[in-house]
């Protein structure tokens, strides 16, 4: 049989509130308590029930945690960093699946029904009605790979997609190229919209091509190379993730052609399989790491501190260079 609250305060010869006390955060009990308590709970084997200590606190330590493009790599090591990350914390993810959700009033209310303390959407594609939504039921809530803005509605941390596009270009043609192109993710997502921008902006009237993926995958990168092979490509493209830049190079690569002799490809995170040695993409890192520890601490800060005002932390790119453009040495 399972070991009780009431076994422990026996072994311990203290009282069961005491026990309770000694097992919840912020609660009064002295130092020889509790050292008793937690000796008697280690030789039982006790450890407090979780769902019993939330009737006591009101805290459920549950974080929704809510993504919508399970099929990009990047997002199992968002995934492994979050978890980790809020579980060093004492706090317990609950992954959320929103893969085509068009409702962030039905997102709401399924939060809800588990009672999270906090929600953070780790999501560039998702739009910000979704993180403003949970905001407006009073839920802890912060954004993290959303879209800056200099007075955002919720907290948001990420990165300045309109610089990286900026930086994408200047890349681009302090390499020489003179024919360069966009290849986006969903024309719908705010982080394409952002990037194509600052791409525009960079290259500063020079003749560009603009194109978009339907989504960002391996699949749709290829499939948006395949039609732009059809006509004359352009010298170089900068991809709005890596994953796209990877599906183009196949395509460029049934071809007969090879990146970057022919095409050079620039892309935009720094996943794991950017660093391949078949693969060696030029990307612009995104500090991922940095991004989800700041989230962490936001989501915990606004459920202390629930009318904490929204803020926007910004996080610097990088160019790291491989061998899909040319000009690498």
């Amino acid at each position: 049989m399972a070991v009780t609250l009431k076994d422990v305060a026996g072994r311990a010869g203290v009282s069961r509130s005491a026990v309770s006390r000694t097992f919840t955060d912020g609660a009064s009990v002295s130092a020889r308590t509790r050292a008793k308590v937690e000796a008697a709970a280690q030789e039982l084997g006790y450890a407090p029930n979780a769902l019993a200590s939330s009737l006591t606190t009101g805290r459920t330590k549950l974080i929704g945690l809510i993504a919508n493009n399970f099929h990009n790599p990047l997002i199992l090591e968002v995934f492994d960093l979050f978890t980790r990350g809020l579980q060093d914390r004492g706090l317990r993810p609950l992954l959320v699946n929103l893969s085509g959700a068009s409702d962030p009033a039905a997102s709401v209310r399924m939060l809800r029904q588990y009672s999270v303390d906090g929600v953070i959407v780790a999501s560039s594609t998702l739009p910000p009605s979704f993180a403003r939504a949970f905001r407006s039921a009073a839920l802890p809530v912060v954004h993290a790979f959303g879209r800056h803005s200099l007075a955002p509605d919720v907290h948001v941390v990420g990165i300045d997609n309109v610089a990286c596009g900026r930086i994408a270009a200047e890349t681009l043609i302090r390499r020489g190229y003179q024919r360069v192109g966009f290849l986006g993710g969903p024309e719908s997502a705010t982080s394409t919209q952002d990037r194509a921008a600052g791409f525009l902006r960079g290259l500063a009237g020079a003749p560009v091509s603009v194109s978009y993926a339907a989504d960002y995958t391996f699949d749709a990168g290829r499939a948006a190379m395949q039609r732009l092979l059809q006509t004359t490509p352009a010298e170089a493209y900068f991809c709005g993730d890596d994953l796209l830049a990877v599906g183009a190079l196949s395509a460029i690569q049934d071809t007969g052609l090879s990146v970057p002799s022919d095409i050079g490809l620039l892309g935009l995170n720094d996943m794991e399989m950017s660093r391949w040695q078949n693969i060696g993409l030029t990307t612009i890192r995104q500090p991922v790491a940095a991004i989800i520890g700041a989230a962490i601490d936001l989501v915990v800060a606004t459920i202390e501190t629930p009318d904490l005002a929204p803020e926007a932390r910004l996080f610097p790119c990088e160019v790291i260079e491989r061998q899909s453009l040319r000009g690498f040495s």
